[in-house]
């Protein structure tokens, strides 16, 4: 015996399919406590734009501190061996980048 039909359409079967997907990634989102992304194509130009800086300069800090607290875990040799330098000019680089973040939305 065939099984009845979830969805009437192809198309109910793709919204929720997609509405699923929106659902898991939200949840993902939560559990790894990131604020959600902010529903932003709808605003027009810069105000869109500033938004999605904003967002980008959070997401930029965040990984900062985690690169500093990598840092800081690891023993006093690897900070000073070649490894540890390298990654304290990749956060001087990451700095860099935050600080232009911020001219920019300010």
């Amino acid at each position: 015996m065939p099984q009845p039909k979830k969805y009437a359409s192809a198309a109910a079967r793709q919204a929720a399919y997609r509405q699923r997907c929106e659902q898991a990634r939200q949840g993902t989102l939560a559990r790894k406590g990131l604020p959600s992304l902010p529903v932003i194509a709808t605003m027009p130009g810069w105000p869109r734009w500033n938004a999605s800086f904003r967002s980008a300069q959070e997401l930029i800090a965040e990984t900062l501190g985690e690169m500093a607290d990598y840092f800081e875990d690891r023993s006093e040799s690897w900070q000073e061996s070649e490894r540890g330098e390298d990654h304290q000019e990749k956060m001087t680089s990451v700095e860099a980048v935050l600080d232009a973040l911020t001219d920019l939305t300010s």
